[in-house]
């Protein structure tokens, strides 16, 4: 068997259109998983492409358009995965939007937005799915979290940062909570990612920011989407069952050379 191998698991992962977590999908059906697939309409990521990335390693996938924010999406999608596939044993709560602005000018509808989304989605994911893995006696439960945040801030995002360092002290408290039904639970903190949000020169850094922040990195590169897919395939195994509570920082060790 090789290593890291998901064979006979099924993944629940949102913001999967594009991304990591397009990339998280087929990295996980070519370890052998199954997937569901969530995926948010407004954003205009076409989810076609991702299934037949996922059938072409020879895996099954099922879509539906989830709002993160609404418990009754994410609870139908736990359900449909059940019907499907007999089980959920991963959820790589992925699904995350950036607003910039300042704080003086953070009112109320702004902060709750990007709550709902990168911190409250991810609680809702997790609560649906852990009865599936009590049963299972296997659970992932993994966040994309980010550096801002968690290693260091980020002006006109506080609330985005917020999020983001809520997911680290959910894991650990699920980790926890849930370690002795075969659950662990981690969150990721990803650098910059060559990613659609990434590449936004309203809400995030855009193509020139993006470049700029490759030349302070000491692998002289961003990352790109598979960086992270390679670590939640990690994450997601059985030779990951003895890590647990824990936030990787995957950022090429920028966070090491300095942040300016």
């Amino acid at each position: 068997m090789p290593m890291f191998d998901l064979t006979g698991r099924v993944a629940l992962i949102t913001g999967a259109a594009s991304g990591i977590g397009a990339a998280t999908a087929r990295i996980f059906a070519e370890a052998g998983a199954d997937v569901a697939l969530a995926f948010y309409p407004p954003d205009g990521h076409d989810i076609r492409p991702v299934v037949a990335a996922v059938e072409a390693a020879g895996r099954r996938a099922i879509t539906a358009p989830v709002d993160v924010s609404s418990t009754a999406d994410v609870e139908g999608l736990v359900r449909a995965a059940e019907n499907e596939f007999g089980a959920v044993h991963i959820v790589v709560a992925n699904a995350g939007i950036a607003r910039t602005v300042s704080l003086a000018d953070l009112d109320d509808e702004a902060w709750n937005s990007v709550m709902e989304v990168d911190l409250h989605g991810a609680w809702r994911c997790f609560r649906a799915a852990i009865p599936s893995m009590q049963r299972e006696k296997y659970g992932r439960l993994l966040a994309t979290s980010s550096v801002a945040g968690t290693v260091s801030g980020w002006p006109e995002h506080s609330h985005y940062a917020a999020a983001k360092a809520g997911l680290v002290g959910l894991v650990k408290s699920l980790a926890v909570e849930f370690g002795g039904d075969g659950i662990t639970a981690n969150a990721v903190a990803p650098g910059v990612i060559r990613t659609p949000q990434s590449l936004d020169p309203v809400n995030s850094l855009g193509p020139a920011g993006v470049d700029a922040v490759a030349k302070k990195v000491p692998a002289g590169r961003v990352g790109e989407p598979d960086d992270i897919g390679y670590v939640y395939r990690f994450l997601a195994s059985q030779e990951a069952s003895y890590v647990n509570g824990q936030l990787l920082v995957v950022d090429g060790g920028r966070n090491l050379a300095g942040l300016d």
